[in-house]
């Protein structure tokens, strides 16, 4: 079992989490980047069942961003999405159907096939 980095959300008592796994490949990712390129998790409206995650590169953050840090990589979820991702993991799978970030969430009670979005 990987180790993972938590990250307790003021007032909360919950963690996010982030495996290995997400850290190594988040830093494959941002190789080439340039200086403060981060990646930057975020949840909005859409998908398939009403919520979906999103990932992308940012080199801007807000004074109200969670920061993730773990092996020199590190994560940034706004204040808005870290309340949906309550006691999540992020984690990278790479399997038969593909390699992708995946993000285990409790608070989630529907899904869709392929991962992306959610339901609350």
């Amino acid at each position: 079992m990987s180790e993972t980095l938590t990250e307790i959300m003021p007032g909360t008592g919950k963690p996010i989490t982030i495996t290995d796994r997400a850290a190594h490949r988040v830093l494959e990712i941002l190789k080439n980047e340039g200086e403060g390129v981060v990646l930057r998790v975020s949840v909005s409206g859409g998908g398939c069942s009403g919520f979906q995650y999103g990932f992308t590169l940012d080199d801007t953050r807000a004074a109200d961003d969670l920061v993730l840090e773990k092996a020199n990589a590190t994560v940034l979820i706004d204040s808005v999405s870290a309340m949906y991702l309550e006691g999540s993991e992020i984690d990278f799978v790479d399997d038969l159907i593909g390699s992708s970030f995946k993000i285990v969430n409790p608070n989630a009670t529907a899904s869709c096939g392929c991962g992306t979005s959610f339901a609350l």
